[in-house]
């Protein structure tokens, strides 16, 4: 599930850049691999442990932003009498890096890649996770290769996933793949992304699944200042999400078949948290009924409107409970849902980017074979949840500091203005102190230094009293 997604343009000695630099330093993250780590990975990527299986011959895919690297995921989709079939192969980290080894033990220190808008701290050493590991075009690379059969109405009627050498034939972006179904010259099985997609998107909408089309924001220097605009997803964003999912929800339902794994859950957002939406929404001027569900008006909003892009953004809010059960023994996992799927699902499509999606492939190839997990697997899910729920916070650290970074870049020339904002959270301690969500730019900040009590929800015209991407978050005080 989405998050807020930031990219940056500009000169390499842009302050912000400089900001973002400081920022990787205070929060102590690795600027390179322990030379053990490359080591171990350039003799791994010479010599990977190579499957039985050869499926060089399905012509597979990828679609992914143009300039990536780390190909998690390539797709083959085809017409079957019955509805369709699905190959999904995923990048089969296990191929290249040995339980316990260098690479294993940097892995669980890292446990995912943190994105910045600037750049990454990546999981895995590049040589892997950018090279031999990725599911690059014209490299037979090893991969999990799923192979799940979908009847006409899309829903899954037979699953299977083993070990295969997969060898994509083209790295599309989601422009490229959106132009050629729109203009009828998709080949079938990139056609068929939008068929199925359709399909499952339905699919999600009748079981009350959520997907938020999350706009990536774009920061550009102009003029030695820094506008923030949106790059607004496309349809076949939503599609090739939808095969992910898909593949996610089918490894739950063979985790539970076989009563060991470990899923990714959500409960359902408090009142408290709906309620808090609801003035950002207010905030954004965005009609939201009492009597109509979130879920329901999420599916009526505009990416390309750029208040409804900044409400799709807070919208990601409400998946923060979000963490990882592990379970054994078959017994039954308690939560076993996700609240935003609607339905037991798992991380298992990103193993280059996250690290229990490593666990979770081995996990569903020992239930397709029916055979006991490997031991290396079953002794770490113990603690792979904690170790998820840290690396997760780590994640959402970084997220919110470049928010801040990012926003005080914005507004750093505009300290004295004033502003329409909405009062959208009160300190229970402090009710002089909150949170406001300004209309224009569509900043979220901390407010204090007044002497009233903030009207939570209401109107207020506020001035910026500081901004330093350097130094200083953004602050506000009532004008």
């Amino acid at each position: 599930m989405p998050s807020r997604h930031m990219h940056m343009t500009g000169p390499d000695d842009a302050p912000l850049r400089a900001a973002l630099c400081e920022l990787r330093t205070k929060l102590e993250l690795p600027d390179d691999f322990p030379p053990e780590v490359l080591a171990e990975a350039e003799r791994s990527a010479k010599s990977p442990r190579l499957p039985a299986r050869d499926a060089t011959d399905i012509p597979f895919f990828t679609v992914d932003p143009p300039t990536s690297r780390d190909l998690d995921q390539a797709m083959h989709l085809a017409r079957t009498p019955t509805g369709f079939r699905v190959h999904y192969a995923i990048a089969d980290v296990t191929a290249f890096v040995t339980p316990g080894g260098a690479i294993d033990a940097e892995a669980h220190r890292r446990v995912t890649t943190l994105y910045f808008p600037d750049a990454k701290v990546p999981l895995h050493p590049p040589l892997l996770s950018e090279g031999a590991a990725s599911l690059l075009p014209d490299q037979p690379t090893p991969a999990l290769l799923w192979q799940i059969d979908l009847d006409h109405d899309g829903s899954t009627t037979a699953t299977h996933v083993e070990r295969a050498l997969v060898r994509s034939r083209a790295k599309l972006d989601y422009e490229t793949v959106q132009h050629r179904i729109d203009a009828g010259t998709a080949e079938p099985p990139i056609a068929l992304l939008a068929d199925i997609g359709h399909l499952r998107e339905a699919l999600e909408v009748a079981r009350g699944g959520i997907s938020l089309n999350v706009p990536e924001q774009e920061i550009t220097e102009q003029n030695g200042t820094y506008v923030l605009g949106y790059r607004t997803p496309l349809p076949a964003d939503g599609w090739n999400a939808q095969i992910s999912l898909l593949t996610g929800m089918a490894a739950a339902d063979l985790m539970l078949t076989s009563g060991t794994g470990i899923l990714r859950t959500l409960p359902t957002a408090p009142d408290g948290a709906v309620s808090r939406l609801r003035r950002s929404a207010k905030a954004l001027r965005i009609d939201w009924p009492h009597h109509v569900p979130y879920s329901r008006l999420i599916r009526t909003l505009d990416p390309k409107n750029p208040r409804h892009a900044a409400f799709l953004q807070e919208c990601t809010t409400l998946l923060r409970g979000a963490g990882y059960t592990t379970f054994t023994n078959g017994e039954r996992p308690d939560p076993a849902t996700h609240a935003a799927v609607a339905a037991p699902y798992t991380h298992c499509t990103a193993p280059l980017r996250r690290l229990v999606d490593r666990y979770a492939g081995e996990l569903c190839l020992a239930a397709v074979a029916g055979e006991e997990p490997p031991e290396w697997v079953t002794a770490a899910l113990p603690d792979l949840s904690q170790e998820m729920a840290d690396g997760t916070r780590r994640a959402n650290s970084v997220e919110r500091e470049c928010v801040d970074i990012v926003e005080a870049a914005l507004l750093k020339d505009r300290v004295g203005e004033t502003f329409d904002a909405y009062v959208v959270d009160v300190k229970e301690q402090d009710p002089t102190a909150g949170t406001v969500h300004l209309e224009d730019p569509a900043v979220v900040a901390a407010i204090k230094g007044g002497t009233a009590k903030l009207p939570l929800g209401e109107r207020l015209r506020v001035r910026l009293t500081q901004a330093d991407p350097g130094a200083a978050k953004v602050q506000f005080a009532p004008a």
